[in-house]
């Protein structure tokens, strides 16, 4: 272990780091309590045996800082007094010492203390390795939860969750966001042609597509089913639009074989509507998908793999055929 011996009384000093050298333990000396404080704030210390009285910062002092501000590791104290002292003793117990030692040394009783520190701290390390292990998992476990299991993309919760952040944001801010829906072309015709596990396999590569070209300000959830969302930060509705023709026309170049569709090209392909909030809207985050929503319904009507955007902000989606 490495121990910190803090002591200005020279005699009792040398006393103390020959008995803990010999039993085989790193030592570190301070002839006061600030460069002992020093050394505490800068080293990793296993145990402190520290004096009661020291110039700069006395015994109790010490305890208290190391147990307040060092709570990233824990440090064994051991305080030092004289005899005829119990007071201090209990009084140093109440500001953090672990356990006391009394003046001058007795080499077994200071075996002891080591023994008994050493015991402590390896608890305290484990209890330390088992905590972040834990927090670990947990970190891990919410990541599932905001996951989608078989795309890897954000799930609804979490898209909610961003969903609502991004409004806020907009609206605290000024600055617009967009929203991009897209939609499998007859993907119940895939999955009555090639089967379920085909579709899910097909779910898979889209959305494997959907991340792969999409960039570092855009952020892709499972809408639900062969739906997809595209959240766009700080961006208007040419943006959002590129952006979206953009992942459509990747999605299309894939060339995963359809050739359950009624109509070419007999491959999977995406439908998209696209909807953007600028600056001084009244529309709220539900209109605002209802409009990407009913852009997403033109598209397929209008033909599928396309993607329609909605060109008035405040009032029904635009009607405007633009495919992308």
């Amino acid at each position: 272990m490495r121990v910190l011996i803090a002591d200005d009384d020279v005699t009792s000093r040398l006393m103390l780091e020959a008995i803990v050298s010999k039993l085989g333990h790193e030592c570190l000396v301070a002839h006061d309590g600030s460069r002992a404080w020093e050394l505490l704030s800068s080293e990793v210390i296993d145990v402190l045996l520290t004096d009661w009285l020291m110039p700069g910062v006395d015994g109790p002092e010490l305890c208290r800082r190391v147990r307040h501000e060092l709570n990233d590791r824990y440090t064994y104290i051991v305080l030092v007094t004289r005899i005829g002292q119990p007071e201090l003793v209990l009084e140093g117990m109440g500001a953090g010492a672990d356990d006391y030692l009394v003046k001058p040394a007795d080499p077994f009783a200071v075996k002891t203390r080591m023994v008994a520190a050493e015991r402590v701290t390896a608890l305290h390390r484990q209890l330390a390795s088992f905590r972040s292990q834990l927090e670990e998992a947990n970190i891990e476990l919410l990541g599932q939860s905001l996951t989608d299991p078989l795309t890897g993309l954000g799930n609804r919760r979490r898209m909610e969750e961003d969903l609502e952040r991004a409004h806020a944001r907009a609206l605290r801010l000024g600055r617009g966001y967009g929203l991009a829906l897209f939609d499998i072309d007859h993907f119940k015709l895939f999955n009555d042609r090639y089967g379920h596990l085909a579709g899910d396999e097909a779910l898979r590569q889209v959305a494997g597509c959907l991340d792969k070209f999409s960039r570092a300000d855009e952020s892709l959830y499972r809408y639900g089913g062969e739906e997809f969302l595209l959240l766009l930060s700080d961006c208007n509705l040419d943006a959002a639009s590129t952006a979206a023709g953009r992942l459509r026309r990747a999605v299309a170049d894939m060339a995963v074989p359809h050739d359950a569709r009624p109509t070419s090209p007999n491959v999977v392909t995406l439908s998209g509507g696209v909807s953007c909030w600028t600056a001084g809207s009244s529309l709220s985050l539900s209109d605002l998908l209802q409009q990407a929503d009913g852009a997403l319904f033109q598209a397929k009507s209008a033909g599928r793999d396309r993607v329609h955007v909605v060109v008035q902000h405040d009032g029904e989606p635009g009607r405007a055929p633009v495919a992308i």
